[in-house]
């Protein structure tokens, strides 16, 4: 136990990254879980057949494989839902950020609100592109979704570490 705990000692940035993607899988966990769960009941209400196309979002075209506003939606909730619970488990576990609330939680939102507009606008071009790869059309949006979590990694953990909850000086 000494060797883990002299490396951690030796890497704690690494340490820190290691730790923000393993407490990261709580708020996937919950990511995938509403969004499987919000496909299910968009599509049961029969919103997979109506197409939601605005701005940046386009779940109009080859609705049948995007699931139109089935889809947009249940990418939406989820990723909303998702970024909430990070929120809590970064903060207290990861960077343990003295960060005042009302400090951190303005920046917050706005980094959660560039995700959800990137996580809400990426499946309906990236399950496109999966199932014109010949992927199997049942794990498209689950596909989708990994990507999502990916490029959400890549902007949240600087932003988060640097920005929103800052080593204090």
């Amino acid at each position: 136990m000494n060797v883990v705990k002299e490396w951690i000692e030796a890497h704690p940035n690494l340490w820190e990254f290691i730790k923000f993607n393993i407490l990261s899988n709580v708020a996937t966990i919950v990511n995938f879980i509403v969004m499987w769960i919000g496909t299910a009941t968009f599509t049961g209400f029969g919103w997979h057949q109506i197409p939601f196309k605005f701005l940046i979002f386009n779940y109009a075209e080859n609705i049948e494989k995007n699931l139109g506003t089935a889809g947009f939606l249940s990418f939406l909730v989820a990723t909303a839902l998702a970024q909430t619970v990070n929120f809590f488990v970064q903060k207290q576990f990861v960077f343990k950020s003295n960060a005042v609330f009302k400090d951190a939680i303005p920046k917050y939102i706005m980094l959660a609100f560039v995700l959800i507009i990137i996580s809400a606008a990426l499946p309906a071009y990236s399950q496109k592109f999966f199932r014109d790869i010949g992927i199997s059309a049942s794990i498209v949006p689950t596909l989708a979704n990994a990507v999502n979590i990916i490029v959400q990694v890549v902007i949240s953990y600087p932003t988060m570490k640097y920005i929103v909850m800052p080593e204090k000086k």
